[in-house]
């Protein structure tokens, strides 16, 4: 796989919606906590092994520049490409061209969302095409999909049927062939990127990889709130309940009433130890015994209500608990190993995935922490963690999770 070294970001935009905030700063330099938001942007593409950063700069260009120089301070190379303010993007990336590499990634400096480059690289790879970029679903969106992938409308206006996905950014080019499609278009190269889309998708040389996780953006004041309380890190751990937080019922049947719920001694003090040092949960757990009728919800419901209340009595906070009805041959989305529910989790609670972890005692758990893009915690024999085929890039195996607390806490205190 032909791996990305380089990341160009669009930087020069006036930032309108945002005032008065953007007269005195350029929008990917408002401030999120305690540092502007391209730090987390650039930072988020650091942990993808992407170092070196193209900033396409125009209105205000100068304070970006004199905050981050060369890079070096954070390990990075930085160059920049600065334009004048009326520039669009298309123009801008045009003046850029001598500083790209053959294969880049494109971004916008005001969108943020959990990706994995190598997913998207095998996607790149896969369709053989120009531009690879991530879409998110939307009710009112402006792009229809074909099954394979690839981007079949583009429509701006959005009137059209289908019309499922936007596209947040995150983009795989081939500069060559981007740059080659200047000439077909009006008015080049004072065009906008959305100009380079449009011609991409006519030529079917666009695909299109869908992300679940919520996406977030810095577009307006009302969602630059948002985004720092989404960045805002949270001691937030998710965990599994059969087989974890209580027995398993024998293969086959259920936990279907408090009665029959035997808590798992280990896991109950691992919990209230980290509750002591400020960790809270949420439960995430398949309870198909509701869809084959061996489990009522009312029961469920009173089960978890007093599960909860027990462990609030020993000062273990659970906010919630996600349930999967669903029998395994529904194809649901919230079945594990799928991760419906870790993105709904993450939408309802501003919760960035890559920064928790998942703590589970079957491979699905395992490979539903991978889909979510979260770390994760087996509690299973080593045969069981060595037949996993997608293992998320921070996973630990351990026979019972008092034996994880160490690395749960440090692995927590850097994210």
């Amino acid at each position: 796989m032909n791996q990305i070294k380089q990341a160009v970001i669009f930087c020069g935009g006036l930032g309108s919606r945002l005032r008065p905030l953007t007269e005195t700063l350029p929008k990917p330099m408002a401030p999120v906590l305690d540092k502007p938001f391209l730090e987390y942007l650039l930072v988020q593409l650091e942990e993808q092994s992407i170092k070196r950063f193209v900033l396409l700069t125009g209105y205000l260009g100068g304070i970006i520049q004199e905050y981050f120089g060369d890079g070096s301070k954070w390990g990075w190379t930085i160059e920049y490409s600065h334009g004048l303010e009326e520039w669009d993007t298309g123009r801008r990336l045009w003046e850029a061209r001598s500083k790209l590499d053959d294969k880049f990634l494109l971004l916008y400096s005001d969108n943020f969302v959990q990706f994995n480059l190598k997913k998207l690289m095998n996607l790149h790879e896969q369709e053989n095409v120009a531009v690879s970029l991530l879409l998110a679903p939307k009710p009112t969106g402006n792009i229809r999909v074909s099954p394979d992938g690839r981007m079949q409308a583009y429509i701006k206006d959005r009137i059209g049927e289908c019309l499922d996905y936007v596209e947040v950014g995150y983009m795989v080019i081939e500069r060559d062939y981007v740059l080659s499609l200047y000439s077909d278009i009006k008015n080049s190269p004072d065009i906008s990127f959305t100009n380079i889309i449009e011609l991409l998708v006519e030529n079917r040389q666009i695909a299109g990889l869908v992300v679940n996780d919520p996406y977030h953006s810095i577009s307006d004041m009302e969602r630059l709130e948002l985004m720092r309380e989404y960045l805002t890190p949270k001691k937030l751990i998710l965990i599994d309940r059969d087989g974890v937080i209580n027995r398993k019922a024998p293969q086959g049947e259920y936990v279907a009433k408090w009665e029959e719920f035997e808590w798992v001694d280990d896991t109950v003090q691992s919990m209230k130890q980290l509750a002591r040092h400020g960790f809270s949960f949420i439960v995430i757990t398949n309870q198909a015994g509701i869809a084959r009728e061996m489990v009522s919800e009312k029961e469920l419901t009173q089960m978890h209500n007093l599960m909860i209340s027990e462990l609030e009595s020993e000062g273990v906070k659970v906010h919630d608990i996600y349930v999967c009805p669903h029998h395994w041959d529904d194809n649901c989305d919230c079945r594990k190993p799928k991760a419906g529910l870790f993105f709904q989790i993450a939408k309802e609670y501003l919760l960035r995935m890559d920064k928790t972890l998942y703590i589970g005692d079957d491979v699905r758990d395992c490979e539903a922490a991978y889909n979510a893009e979260c770390g994760s915690v087996l509690i299973a024999s080593s045969e069981e963690f060595e037949s996993i085929e997608n293992i998320p890039k921070w996973s630990i195996n351990v026979g019972k999770l008092s034996d994880a607390l160490p690395e749960i806490e440090l692995y927590m205190s850097k994210l």
